[in-house]
């Protein structure tokens, strides 16, 4: 039994570096947000399950892998659920991690993560934290049941202060819903004066089903995302926004970033020629001084970026 890597696909336009990937809950998240692409897999639908017997597992899993690469919490159902109050699977698996000098990568969108900084302390970590606008009402209509992005924002600057490194991931933005030109650098600007690295954006990449359940909500925004995603393409269970489209709000994104002087990436969009730093935040926390990580991460770059060229 070993930590689980991270299951990436360059059909997707994936270019996350090797890493391991842990998922404490399954389930549908308790965020509820009405654009995730979580619910195309079967183990993540239906109610969140917690992993009760993950954190008697994870030191047995920790023991026998032995290449020290970042553990991410995690790709799917967020590691902070409110059932974590009670059940603490991510907290009692992250002592784990730490205690055996794994990095950690933890993806959020909730500001429970707080809590547990003083496990980030022990071992090189990154919080990235999401966040899609920074509207409450635009947030409650696409995040119904996630924190509030000033409950995030104040979660950032929190960790921000606590010396551990911060990024913020501004995904999925859906055309005409989050995609205001001025919101996104106001956001951009409050993100940089909170001290975060790094800035991750992304298009929303929509599953099968998710326009006939925004219609049935609000009809005006399920025809607008219909037009504005009429001539996308499909990969791999996901329609993407017609290229341009999408290159054109990357380059946007970069554009505002950049003049914030915060390093920029582009997550799953066939433009990581724009990034100026490895997509997921890991950059920050993969040990500096261990030389065959190195060389592998900076060989599976060089692929990496050759096969987006390519496309």
């Amino acid at each position: 039994m070993k930590l689980p890597l991270f299951n990436s696909t360059t059909a997707a336009h994936c270019t996350c570096p090797p890493k391991y990937n842990l998922n404490t809950y399954l389930g549908r998240c308790n965020h509820q947000c009405v654009y995730c692409y979580a619910t195309k897999f079967p183990s993540f639908t239906g109610p969140t399950q917690p992993r009760l017997n993950l954190p008697n597992q994870i030191e047995n899993m920790a023991k026998n892998t032995k290449l020290k690469l970042p553990v991410m919490l995690s790709d799917c159902t967020d590691p902070y659920q409110p059932l974590e109050t009670t059940h603490q699977i991510t907290r009692k698996c992250t002592q784990t991690l730490a205690k055996h000098d794994f990095p950690l990568l933890i993806v959020t969108k909730s500001n429970l993560v707080t809590r547990d900084l003083d496990i980030f302390k022990q071992t090189p970590t990154v919080v990235s934290i999401t966040i899609t606008t920074p509207h409450e009402n635009t947030a409650k209509t696409i995040e119904p049941s996630a924190p509030t992005p000033q409950e995030r924002l104040s979660a950032l600057q929190k960790v921000v202060e606590n010396g551990i490194v911060a990024i913020a991931r501004i995904d999925p933005i859906l055309p005409t819903i989050n995609d205001n030109e001025k919101d996104l650098e106001n956001l951009v600007s409050t993100l940089a004066d909170i001290g975060v690295k790094q800035v991750t954006v992304a298009t929303m990449k929509h599953v099968r089903g998710f326009l006939a359940a925004i219609k049935s909500t609000d009809a005006k925004a399920s025809e607008r995302l219909a037009n504005e995603y009429k001539n996308g393409t499909w990969a791999v269970g996901y329609k993407y926004l017609p290229w341009e489209k999408r290159k054109k709000t990357i380059e946007k994104l970069r554009h505002i970033v950049l003049k914030h002087r915060l390093a920029f990436a582009s997550c799953r969009e066939g433009l990581s020629q724009y990034n100026t730093t490895l997509c997921d935040g890991t950059a920050y926390c993969r040990n500096p001084s261990d030389s065959h990580l190195n060389e592998n991460l900076t060989a599976w770059t060089a692929e990496t970026n050759a096969k987006e060229h390519k496309t």
